[in-house]
Order: C-alpha cells, then structure tokens, then sequence
C-alpha cells in the first residue's frame, strides 16, 4: 500500500496538486505551460463539461468534434512536469481507496503545445516542429532509473562535441512516441531535436548580471551533429515529458510553434496566429 505521506491527496479525495479526480480526465490530454493558453484551446470546443485551477494548474476538460480531450496548464519546467505527469499516472493506475496500483494499467497520450524558437535557419518562423528526440540539460529525470529508455549514443556525442561540464549532471536523450509521431506528422510539420533548459536565464545562455559556465554552449548546440541528427530548438518541458511518459508506459509527442529564429535573428510578426494556427492542427489529428 502506498503511504499518506507518498501519495497525497485532498480531504475531497483529488490528487494534490492538480486538485483532479480520475472522472475529471480524459484519456488524449494536451498540455500547455501557459494557464490562460488553455481556454484558447477550450474555446474551439463544442462543450466543457469540468474545470478547475489550483495554482498554475488548469484544467479544462470537454468535447471536441465527438472527441473528449483534458487540456491541462503545466506551467514552466521540467520539475512541474515531474509533479504532472506522476499526478496523472497517479489518477488513472493507482486506486485511491486502497492506495495499491492497478492491476490493469491505462496509458494516456500526452500532447504538448509550446513555442519555440528555432537554432537551424531551415525552420523558419511560423512553422511547426515535431520533436522526434529531446535531449534533457535539467537533470531531473536523473533521479529516476532511465538507462532502459535513454539513448547513451547520442547524450556521449552532445558531452563530446560540446564539452560539457558533467558537474552539471549528465544529458539525457529521449525519442517520443512513434505512434503519436507517425500520427500528428505531415507536411506542415518540421521533424526536430529539441533540448529542454532547467532555467531560462543561465541555462539558456542568457546573460544579465551573473556570469554563466559556458558562454559559447549556445553556439556549440547550434552546431551539434549526430549522424544528421541537429538541435532544432530550446524550451523547458519536452524531454521530461517524453521521459516520464516512457517510464509510466504513456505516449508523448511534442509541438512547438516556431517564432523566433535565432540563427537568422528573425521573429515572428503574428506569433498568436501561428499558435492559433498550431492549436487547430493539433485538435484536429486529434479528432481524427
């Protein structure tokens, strides 16, 4: 039996944080990071049957097209998606009366919309990109046993190729569902390797008033070759999504809606509409 103090829930019976009951969920769930980006995506729905917000965490869950879809707020990083995900699997494959996990384990497609900016001039801004791969600089999958999962041939050429400092922490490297992937691609769609930051400023090479460890590991990203296989973009919640995913036996596929585009310095000049634009593609393939 699972102890009070491992899973934790509310005196109503919801799962902690997210404040949710298995009924309040739908099997295909999209996440943003963004808690106002959710109603723009419930928007499009014929109805809402349940929402409900604690902190950062929104949840709307409703009918698109015949299709009954959970579209959840994350909010930033790679630490709430640790809280996320496990909450979710939480709800659907552990029985809350008897705290034991289920015999019969239910696996949940997990799609994330994000923006992006891109670090190869070939994507553009105002297109999209499907990650294929994610490559994790956060270091908080390690705190689970990944090495089934992980592809070491690819985290060895990063740490070689960039010189990466292993004090802080290995990189982890984790491919998305093949069978979300095969099912939300198409010509629209730019196929990626996107790296997931454990912060915005110094992770990501920004620099305001503190020196950072690496000022040339952006440009060192940039160039990253494996077999063909290139950077595509950065953010903050990809590579924990596809890692958790695989190890609770979920499927994830990642959306990023380009725009910025570092390599040429461009940016978008209708960013909402080329999210908008993404929302519908997604909703979409999902109905389908």
């Amino acid at each position: 039996m699972i102890q009070a103090s491992e899973l934790i829930l509310n005196p109503d019976g919801s799962i902690y944080h997210l404040n949710l009951k298995p009924e309040h969920m739908a099997q295909d769930i999209i996440f943003v990071g963004d808690q106002e980006r959710v109603e723009k995506i419930t928007a499009l729905f014929d109805n809402i049957e349940f929402t409900i917000q604690k902190r950062e965490f929104k949840t709307q869950t409703g009918i698109y097209k015949g299709k009954r879809i959970t579209v959840i707020s994350t909010g930033i990083g790679p630490d709430n998606i640790d809280i996320v995900l496990n909450e979710l699997d939480a709800l659907v494959n552990i029985d809350f009366e008897t705290r034991k996990i289920k015999d019969r384990l239910t696996s949940l497609n997990i799609i994330r919309i994000g923006t992006s900016g891109s670090l190869q001039d070939s994507i553009p801004v105002n297109s999209f990109v499907m990650s294929q791969y994610a490559i994790g600089l956060d270091n908080m999958l390690r705190s689970y046993c990944i090495d089934k999962i992980s592809n070491t041939e690819i985290e060895n050429a990063f740490i070689e190729q960039t010189n990466w400092d292993l004090r802080k922490g290995k990189p982890y490297v984790i491919p998305s569902s093949k069978t979300l992937a095969n099912r939300f691609y198409s010509a629209q769609i730019h196929k990626g390797f996107t790296a997931t930051a454990g912060g915005f400023y110094g992770p990501q090479g920004r620099v305001l008033r503190l020196n950072i460890q690496d000022v040339n590991l952006n440009r060192k990203m940039d160039q990253f070759d494996y077999n063909g296989i290139q950077i595509t973009n950065l953010e903050m919640e990809t590579a924990a999504i596809y890692g958790l995913s695989a190890l609770l036996g979920h499927k994830a596929i990642s959306l990023n809606a380009i725009i910025a585009n570092r390599a040429d310095g461009t940016f978008s000049k209708n960013p909402y509409q080329t999210i908008d634009n993404l929302i519908r593609y997604t909703l979409d393939k999902l109905a389908k």
